[in-house]
């Protein structure tokens, strides 16, 4: 994107807040497959962990969501930039699916209100931290300043 800034001085907090958002997707996958244990993937049913409405198949995608955000975190060198803005845009776009199914017998990953709001606004902090995670040269970050001024 032309528009993220390169070497934003925040950008290690941004990583912290990153891995802490995928660490709360495995915590609440764990528990969710607690929960879950005995019943169908794709139940749906009253199971519920932290007040958000899930199902196994649900908590099993949490948990590999945040543990590839949790690695993208730990590996840095821009993978987590991606692997934050991918998996934001993903996260929204499951969110907002499941908002739509909400009432229906579509709904089969169980989903809640709460489920997601919780689901959009982690999406919304993952795109955020990727947005100012971006590490570059001192060049390519003195190029973005230039730029930046002439616009």
């Amino acid at each position: 994107m032309a528009h993220t800034p390169i070497n934003h001085p925040a950008r290690p907090i941004y990583r912290v807040i990153a891995a802490l958002t995928g660490l709360y997707l495995v915590v609440f996958g764990v528990l969710g497959i607690i929960a879950s244990a005995g019943n169908e993937v794709l139940a749906q049913d009253d199971t519920k962990v932290l007040a958000q409405g899930t199902n196994l198949g649900f908590s099993l995608l949490s948990v590999l969501l945040g543990l590839v955000v949790v690695a993208g975190a730990a590996l840095g060198r821009n993978i987590d930039v991606a692997v934050n803005q991918w998996l934001a845009y993903a996260l929204m776009a499951i969110g907002l699916g499941g908002l739509a199914f909400i009432r229906t017998d579509a709904n089969i990953f169980n989903f809640n209100v709460i489920t997601v709001i919780v689901l959009l606004s982690a999406s919304l902090v993952l795109l955020m931290a990727g947005m100012y995670g971006k590490v570059g040269t001192d060049e390519e970050a003195e190029a973005f300043q230039k730029a930046r001024l002439v616009l």
